[in-house]
């Protein structure tokens, strides 16, 4: 089964956002084991997303299309799919109430009058409640048999509306399922995990694995098809257990839901471990995403964003002498940072980065990329020098990646 993605939005081809709605439906469409050929983005232009429409239609099985369902007069996504599949369109009653309700619990008592045209449905449709915004889903069918799905764009509306009525939709199209799994590593490239498993994918036939990268991982996703979840179970188990055989501790979780930090939080909390970070060219990234996890606070003391050398010394009493004889990007310099953030804060461990993330700053003896990570665990420090690749950006978003999978390993070393 073959779906296309459509997404509708001048703004999207002028580049004011970013389209991550397509990137996370290509995600889910891959999990269930539909194929997705094309990806197209249109203008709100009536004549050219019709004809964005029926080019979809004529080679895609399901055709799922976002953004376009407002109530402005540049939202056309509805009407112009109705015409398309020549189909009226008709007020829904239960949306209108919907959309009428959404209002009122927001204390708007004024609703202009163009938002009843979100109430406008293709006769004969699936309607699907917008539990987050006014716009409802559509589902249609061509006279042919193609499904087209119409989704909202903000992705708050869109992916929970996914998430609860369109996998489920989907499922039901498809003959029996598909079952998919995922192991993740890190410390490897992409290039070399491919390559330690080059004779497994060339072997594949179903379960198949899928190999790719991601801010400093890689993952790699095991697909079956089978009759039953249950089956697919059983034939995806062998494999992932000959990939923990081959990567080992390179594998930081087979769980989907989970990353990297969600893994180190439990890892210092497992162990009764308290953590403080000295940060300097990820400037709090790396803090960030400590705390994107739920109940960091029961593990992380304090952060320390020391940029300038005054600021190394001040809070983390890196020696002067350090400074001025191995410079501030330097592994001593990282060691001594390390041990005075756990100095500092009463923690049994910590972790320190510094850096030269560019785009200046480099030098031939001290490129940019060149970044020192060290892992403070129980007195004991571990310093990793990494020679990273790429823009300002990706060189801290690696660097914090990096780190924490430093401090796992440790941590693991130690257990």
């Amino acid at each position: 089964m073959i779906a296309e993605l459509i997404s509708v939005g001048t703004e999207i081809l002028l580049g004011n956002i970013v389209n991550t709605n397509a990137n996370y439906l290509a995600v889910k469409l891959a999990e269930l084991g539909i194929s997705n050929y094309f990806q197209v983005s249109v203008g709100d232009n009536a004549e050219r997303l019709a004809d964005t429409i029926k080019t979809a239609l004529n080679r895609s099985d399901i055709v799922i299309l976002t953004g376009g369902l407002g109530p402005t007069k540049d939202d056309l996504t509805k009407e112009v799919t109705a015409r398309v599949l020549g189909k009226e369109l008709v007020e829904d009653v239960h949306s209108r109430e919907r959309i009428k309700s959404y209002f009122i619990d927001r204390n708007v008592k004024d609703i202009t009058s163009n938002n009843w045209k979100q109430a406008l449905v293709m006769e004969g449709c699936m309607v699907i409640d917008n539990h987050n915004g006014t716009a409802p889903g559509l589902i249609a069918e061509s006279d042919n048999g193609k499904k087209i799905i119409l989704l909202p764009g903000p992705p708050n509306e869109l992916y929970p509306m996914f998430e609860e009525n369109i996998i489920p939709y989907l499922r039901t199209l498809q003959p029996g399922v598909f079952y998919s799994e995922i192991v993740k590593i890190c410390g490897i490239g992409e290039s070399k995990a491919e390559t330690m498993i080059e004779d497994m994918i060339a072997a594949q036939t179903n379960p198949t694995i899928a190999p790719y990268a991601k801010d400093g991982e890689v993952h790699l996703r095991i697909t079956a098809s089978a009759t039953t979840v249950e089956e697919g179970r059983v034939l995806i188990k062998p494999i992932v257990e000959e990939l923990g055989k081959r990567f080992k501790n390179y594998i930081y979780t087979t769980r989907e839901e989970e990353s990297m930090e969600d893994v180190v939080v439990k890892l210092l909390a497992d162990n009764k471990l308290s953590l403080a970070l000295a940060e300097s060219c990820t400037g709090g990234l790396l803090a960030g995403r400590v705390v994107n996890v739920a109940g960091a606070s029961s593990v992380l003391g304090e952060g320390f964003i020391t940029y300038s050398n005054e600021a190394k010394q001040k809070y983390l009493g890196v020696e002067a002498e350090t400074l001025k004889s191995h410079g501030a990007v330097s592994e001593e310099t990282a060691i001594e940072m390390a041990k005075g953030a756990a100095i500092a804060a009463g923690s049994s461990a910590s972790l320190a980065v510094t850096g030269i993330a560019g785009p200046e700053g480099g030098t031939q003896e001290k490129p940019v990329g060149l970044v020192y990570v060290a892992c403070y665990l129980k007195g004991k420090i571990t310093v990793q020098e990494l020679r990273l690749k790429g823009n300002r950006q990706k060189i801290r978003n690696y660097t914090v990646i990096y780190a924490l999978n430093l401090l796992r390993n440790c941590i693991l070393d130690e257990i």
